[in-house]
């Protein structure tokens, strides 16, 4: 039988959709701004499918949100091992108590407890941020237990987590092999002021899985040419609404159009106005008009269009827009598909598919949303 511990960020990826860019120390603020928790709902999602994989399982937790509460919604007994004060009678949807219920302590401990009982995995619910504190637990404790992350954070850019909830639930149930990946992490001040300073934080033992993501990667190939290209049609549909979202391909679109992007957020514009800039979910749905097209790159060696890093672009938005995707020809040699995690599997399974990718001022090329 096989044993896994399961911890939970609850406060994990909140940041996202209100444009914080993050969660550290910024959570209160997050909730004061509308924020709702996804991490715990994520988490249900990753248990479900593991319970369908394998209803066997030992699944030890982390009390309250951190992992038991999720772990009995999914249909499973766990044994608690931890008892996390600030998790016990937390409301998983108050996102205001959720901010000052837990801490990186408690994920610490959590992992402890889980190498003190000999589990066959670490589990974990939440963002890079949460994978450096699993992942230094282990190095503490000289420990080479294979980690597992559900993508739950805005910062994912570490190649420990599978590529969707569901997907993690099924590799956590049926790997049998791992490998060696690296756990990064992004300082989130230099982040939110569009700075992007990575850090290579720790090594470690993963399951070998086609469903698991790999890091991010840095793109090169010039996209002048694209950008132009794009700007020129946008100057020619005034009823046009354009919400461009982060990096650096995007914004050389933004930049030809005389906008100065906010390179890791979003902005919003319409017939030579910027109506947004570095905008949340809400104020990017007040701005969208009749005609709205989201523009998106993939991430650099993972693919991601949605649901990694701009998290602003909600489901709610992406249902009111067409997407526009523009990459450079190297990335797409990289990254051979694209992939979505919108938190809504509905959105999802209609976004999958074959996408336009422009890659040239007039060139497009046809690559499968899987």
């Amino acid at each position: 039988m096989r044993t896994i511990g399961v911890v939970v960020n609850p406060i994990a990826g909140m940041g996202g959709r209100v444009g914080l860019k993050g969660t550290d120390g910024k959570a209160v603020e997050a909730a004061a701004q509308g924020a709702v928790p996804r991490a715990p709902d994520r988490a249900v999602a990753a248990l479900e499918a593991l319970a369908e994989a394998d209803p066997d399982v030992r699944i030890l937790a982390a009390g309250g949100v951190m992992g038991a509460e999720e772990a009995r919604t999914a249909g499973f007994d766990p044994e608690v091992v931890t008892d996390p004060s600030g998790a016990r009678e937390v409301d998983p949807t108050d996102a205001a108590a959720l901010a000052e219920a837990t801490s990186a302590g408690d994920t610490r401990a959590a992992v402890e407890a889980f190498l003190d009982r000999g589990v066959d995995l670490v589990l974990f619910v939440g963002g890079d941020g949460t994978a450096v504190d699993v992942v230094e637990t282990l190095d503490e404790r000289n420990a080479d237990v294979p980690i597992l992350g559900v993508p739950a954070g805005v910062k994912v850019y570490s190649a420990v987590f599978a590529v969707d909830p569901r997907a993690a639930g099924h590799v956590a149930a049926t790997f049998d092999r791992t490998e060696v990946a690296e756990v990064n992490d992004i300082d989130e001040e230099s982040y939110r002021e569009g700075e992007v300073r990575s850090e290579l934080r720790g090594m470690a033992a993963v399951p070998v899985a086609e469903e698991r993501q790999a890091g991010k990667q840095l793109a090169g190939g010039s996209v002048a040419g694209l950008a132009d290209g794009f700007a020129a049609e946008a100057r020619a549909a005034p009823e046009v609404t354009y919400v461009f979202g982060p990096g650096s391909t995007v914004g050389a679109v933004e930049e030809a159009l005389g906008i100065d992007p906010s390179p890791l957020g979003v902005d919003v514009w319409r017939d030579g106005e910027v109506l947004v800039r570095d905008g949340g979910e809400r104020e990017i749905l007040d701005a969208l008009g009749e005609q709205n097209v989201i523009v998106v790159s993939p991430i650099g060696g993972q693919g991601f269009l949605l649901g990694r890093g701009n998290q602003q672009l909600s489901p709610a938005v992406v249902r009111r827009c067409d997407l526009e995707v523009v990459a450079s020809r190297q990335k797409l040699r990289d990254i051979g598909v694209l992939r979505v995690d919108t938190g809504d599997p509905d959105l999802d399974e209609d976004l999958r598919g074959w996408q336009k990718v422009r890659v040239g001022r007039h060139e497009r090329r046809l690559v499968e949303v899987v």
